[in-house]
């Protein structure tokens, strides 16, 4: 994530906030779940890395300030890493 550190804070934003929303919309949704069958994001799309990366940026990217830079990167395994950048 990039962007101006606020001057009365010291963050870009704050790391509990940020925390929150992925447990919210990432972990808890994604975590110990069969994708293809118990999450209704890949119910039509099939949950390559590649579509993960995108869904979790577009869920962040609504629920984030429009002044923010996010880009995700997802690590399949230690060989296996896909970024996404919204573009």
């Amino acid at each position: 994530m990039i962007g101006d550190v606020d001057p009365e804070t010291g963050y870009v934003m704050d790391i509990k906030t940020l925390k929150d929303l992925i447990r919210h919309n990432v972990t808890d949704v994604y975590d110990h779940k069969n994708l293809n069958l118990d999450v209704e994001d890949f119910k039509t799309v099939n949950p390559t890395a590649e579509n993960i990366a995108r869904i979790i940026y577009e869920k962040l990217r609504e629920r984030m300030s429009d002044q923010l830079e996010l880009k995700i990167t997802l690590y399949e395994t230690a060989r296996n890493i896909v970024e996404y950048p919204g573009h």
